[in-house]
């Protein structure tokens, strides 16, 4: 509630009580523009930290939606920056003034009194993009907005929505954890190099879905762990855990388990990894959607040497991406945990990842998955 209560005040004290008078005194933006001309739009900005992509929601804020188009295809928000945020909580941008870097104390006040405020029932969640307003005046929208890095209730039903993110909610982290003043300002310039407007793309292909590729074909692919001690081959037991072996295979061809660190060494029991904490960098949107709790599939498998089995808490049912390779016989597992791979070649990998310097079982030095590849055997 504190990030909450803060991206409140910060909002408001972002913007001057003093906004530009021109901007008083015209009439809200009504844009030419229909609802199917809008629909199925993107906004990708070029950012100097990566793209972000925005799908646009013109059934929702016709008229900001509208004006983004407009000022997106004549170039208004090139060479802006973000120049507000609150780390991994809100970051704010599309102030024309920002263009200028001897500007500072201004930033905040620009381009605002455009639009008309379009608020609906639509809730303030983590990747939001919202309208910025002048403090007390509700029909203030215009260029500047905010993107929400977590959840905002407090924010639900003042600003108008008009976008979410769709891709690269990475990078939306990464600007916000850019320095910042005592006034919340940022000390570093985070530019938007371009931004343009194109058609949504269809829907990226699920990796391994049961249309794709049937149970009966899952194991014909093995992975390959691509590690700092060499490389492990991992063939696997579909018929004895289909839905594991799919989804570990879907994550791996997703990136999920890329830049991850062996976080566990047990020496004569398990190495464990899949540990989303270790990752160097955060999920894109779509790998986030594809982690997912599973349900157990106990057999009859035995945890010995080179077998590979999910890892889960107290519920049998919470195991989603983290996963161990037994180094030796560990038969009180059996029954206990699923087990649904087995390596193939790089046992001497998995030994000399075993023999890591470890403190409480935690590695002394990191170990890392550079990537996973899925291939055809």
């Amino acid at each position: 509630m504190r990030v909450t209560s803060w991206v409140l005040v910060v909002l408001t004290a972002s913007i001057a009580t003093t906004p530009d008078l021109a901007a008083q005194t015209r009439e809200p933006y009504v844009t030419p523009r229909s609802l199917e001309e809008m629909s199925g739009k993107q906004g990708v900005l070029e950012t100097d930290l990566g793209t972000i992509v925005i799908d646009l929601l013109p059934e929702l804020a016709p008229n900001h939606v509208g004006l983004f188009m407009e000022l997106a295809e004549s170039g208004e928000y090139d060479g802006t920056t973000f120049h507000r945020m609150v780390k991994h909580g809100i970051i704010q941008g599309g102030d024309p003034l920002t263009k200028d870097p001897s500007q500072t104390d201004v930033y905040g006040r620009g381009g605002l009194g455009l639009v008309g405020a379009e608020i609906g029932d639509e809730r303030h969640t983590r990747g939001t993009v919202s309208a910025v307003l002048i403090p007390g005046q509700t029909d203030s929208g215009g260029m500047q907005f905010f993107i929400c890095v977590v959840e905002q209730p407090t924010l639900d039903g003042q600003h108008t929505i008009w976008a979410r993110v769709s891709e690269g909610m990475d990078v939306v982290v990464k600007i916000s954890e850019t320095p910042v003043d005592a006034d919340g300002k940022a000390l570093d310039r985070v530019a938007v190099r371009s931004v343009t407007v194109r058609d949504r793309p269809p829907p990226e292909p699920t990796p391994f879905s049961d249309e794709a590729v049937p149970d009966e074909r899952l194991a014909a692919y093995r992975a390959v762990l691509e590690t700092d001690a060499g490389e492990i081959e991992i063939d696997f037991y579909p018929d004895r855990a289909p839905n594991h072996v799919r989804n570990f295979l879907r994550l791996a061809a997703a990136g999920v388990f890329d830049e991850m660190a062996f976080h566990r060494i047990a020496k004569g029991f398990v190495i464990q990894t899949g540990h989303l904490p270790t990752r160097r960098e955060p999920l894109t949107e779509r790998q986030q959607s594809f982690v997912q709790q599973l349900e157990p599939e106990f057999g009859d498998t035995p945890h010995v040497a080179g077998v590979v089995s999910m890892a889960h808490g107290d519920d049998p049912a919470s195991a989603s991406t983290s996963f161990f390779i037994c180094t030796d016989v560990a038969e009180e597992l059996d029954g206990k945990y699923t087990a649904f791979g087995v390596v193939v070649a790089g046992m001497d990998v998995v030994r000399a990842i075993e023999d890591t310097p470890t403190t409480n079982e935690r590695p002394d030095r990191r170990v890392e998955i550079s990537r996973v590849r899925v291939v055809e055997r």
